[in-house]
């Protein structure tokens, strides 16, 4: 179940309540009469299956409670409430198939946004992958693809190619590219100090590496992974299943190729830099499509599975 709090002009009041009333898969619905400050208004609160949530708030826009108003989604934990149940037998469709598009777009306009927190643990990420390259060490690796924010902007160009919102797909992909050329530009100065201090060696990239050489030699598994992987993390931000992100998080290379990269680049090693800068591409294309693809395919369901229950509704 959702909460939410909604602040409504008096005027708009009775057409909210209306509303959320009309909508299968409400409950415990309260009205504050000029409750609210500012805005001055009503305070107006209720439950929501999630399954029935993106339409109810596609309604509420629609009469201007974000412009006049508020409305504020909020995740509810535990709620001991026969009527709760109800209300999500009620509602259409399951809600572990639900999207909330406008959280979504909101969560991945969140994570796609070129900050300081998000260049530093990029950049941080990229080193410990550069260490592990070098060493060779899996554990490494591992580690620094669970680190890395990458998927972030990857999931809002893939959100705002299918929302049609410009705006967000220049943000993420700016967001993309300026952060690995940040990353990678410092990891190459990274790698330079460690060279200078004994702890990286040219004889230790062009070693033997049975664990990482992997980063540098994109084939169609590469690819593969990518796809699914971004299928997966999709699915994991739209059902809400952020263990799901973290397993998507450490099984794609494109952190681990843009250390490589860097790296490589410090040596002079334009094989490998060439190799892992493919692989990066290659892996950040296929999270991409996969990502829009499965967003593409998740709205289509749901407007058939919405279609059909209206059918049934009428018969």
């Amino acid at each position: 179940m959702l909460h939410l709090r909604l602040i409504t002009p008096a005027e708009q009041t009775e057409e909210a309540v209306r509303l959320i009333e009309g909508t299968r898969g409400t409950t415990h619905l309260c009205v504050l009469t000029g409750a609210a400050r500012d805005p001055a208004g009503d305070v107006v609160l209720c439950d929501v299956a999630r399954e029935a949530a993106d339409d109810l708030l596609s309604g509420l826009q629609r009469l201007g409670l974000d412009t006049t108003g508020s409305i504020a989604v909020e995740n509810v934990d535990l709620s001991l409430s026969e009527r709760a149940d109800r209300a999500e037998k009620e509602a259409p469709g399951e809600g572990a198939d639900a999207v909330l598009w406008e959280h979504l777009t909101e969560a991945t306009h969140e994570e796609s946004t070129l900050s300081v927190t998000y260049l530093s643990f990029l950049t941080l990420a990229t080193m410990i992958a550069a260490c592990g390259v070098v060493l060779d060490n899996a554990v490494l690796i591992v580690g620094a693809m669970a680190v890395g924010p990458e998927f972030g902007p990857l999931a809002g160009i893939s959100t705002a190619t299918v929302q049609r919102r410009p705006r967000l797909a220049v943000r993420s992909l700016i967001a993309l590219l300026v952060g690995f050329a940040v990353a990678m530009v410092l990891t190459v100065g990274f790698s330079l100090f460690m060279d200078a201090v004994g702890l990286f060696t040219k004889e230790q990239l062009e070693a033997d590496r049975p664990q990482t050489g992997f980063v540098y030699a994109p084939d169609w598994f590469s690819f593969v992974v990518a796809v699914l992987a971004g299928a997966a993390g999709t699915l994991s931000l739209t059902s809400a299943k952020s263990g799901a992100l973290v397993g998507v998080a450490i099984s794609v290379t494109t952190v681990p190729a843009a250390a490589n990269a860097a790296v490589a680049l410090s040596y002079g090693d334009t094989v490998q830099t060439w190799g892992s800068t493919e692989q990066l591409l290659l892996n950040l294309l296929g999270i991409t499509l996969a990502g829009t693809l499965t967003l593409l395919t998740q709205k289509q369901l749901w407007r058939k599975q919405h279609a059909r229950l209206r059918r049934r509704a009428a018969a």
